[in-house]
């Protein structure tokens, strides 16, 4: 007999659902405006990004976190969902952080065209209020109960892929705050060239991401994590395609490039696994730890 986390039987209330639903047209269309209009972001973003790399590398974060709230909104129980809000509410907090931050860069005054102060004005707003509303969300929640089904039972991942999304959510997780707190030191060890605002940017996608991997290994259950499966699948192939467009932004003869495609290796090789333990009903039935 398995044990679950508390609610984990729960159903995903409707509120939740609406709420991931909205997250995820929200983050297509800022991956739309950085993928499409990567040399535009003058015109068609909240600030402006002069490295096309970086804005495609954006671009991809978002629109594979769109797979990630569309995988939430569409789970059955609470425990197929849980693994796709928190990493949601760990970036939205962090980038409205960068924002304020970074203000004086966006496109808020007068001075842009009208495109970039609308798109400039609603990233304000939905970086202010996407957290709240996820906060509230996750409160009613935790209110909502319902009886476990045998669907919850937990099929415990390999050793060997806990270890892999371990050293994984480290590596992200530790990048990612370096970005953060020290952009401009950090920045010399990215691929191409970052600005603070940029590295600061893409260091909140990279501790999302690091936490998604984290809270997988923890969560140790096969169904569970087959979101940040799809998700990380998703990353991968679409930041494949951003190296193909711009891909002559990074120095291939550095071991900062090497460094950046070996990362893309092992977030591949983690996601495939993931994927293929559910399509061949893998792993040994036990507790979740």
């Amino acid at each position: 007999m398995s044990r679950r986390h508390a609610g984990a039987g729960a159903p995903v209330t409707r509120g939740m659902r609406v709420l991931l639903v909205v997250a995820a047209v929200l983050v297509f269309l800022a991956g739309f405006q950085l993928t499409v209009f990567a040399t535009r972001t003058a015109e068609w973003f909240s600030w402006t990004i002069d490295v096309p790399m970086t804005a495609v590398f954006l671009g991809a974060a978002y629109w594979s976190s769109a797979v990630l709230e569309v995988a939430g909104a569409r789970s059955r129980t609470w425990s197929r969902a849980r693994l796709t809000v928190w990493p949601v509410l760990v970036f939205t907090v962090l980038t409205l952080v960068v924002t304020l931050v970074h203000l004086d860069k966006f496109h808020l005054g007068a001075e842009h065209p009208a495109s970039a102060r609308g798109v400039a004005w609603g990233w304000l707003a939905i970086y202010a209020g996407v957290p709240l509303a996820m906060v509230v969300g996750l409160a009613l929640q935790a209110r909502a109960t319902g009886a476990p089904t045998d669907a919850d039972d937990v099929r415990r991942l390999p050793a060997a892929l806990r270890g892999l999304l371990v050293g994984l959510a480290v590596l992200l997780l530790v990048a990612g705050v370096a970005l953060l707190l020290a952009p401009g030191w950090a920045a010399e060890a990215w691929a191409w060239p970052l600005t603070p605002l940029t590295a600061r940017a893409v260091g909140a996608w990279l501790v999302g991401l690091g936490w998604a991997a984290g809270q997988a290994a923890l969560v140790d259950d096969a169904a569970s994590v087959r979101p940040v499966g799809l998700t990380g699948a998703a990353f991968v192939v679409l930041e494949a395609v951003a190296l193909l467009r711009y891909g002559d932004a990074l120095d291939w003869s550095g071991w900062q490039a090497a460094a950046y495609v070996a990362g893309l290796v092992w977030i591949a090789l983690v996601s495939a696994w993931i994927l293929a333990l559910r399509a061949g009903g893998a792993g040994a039935r036990g507790s979740s730890r």
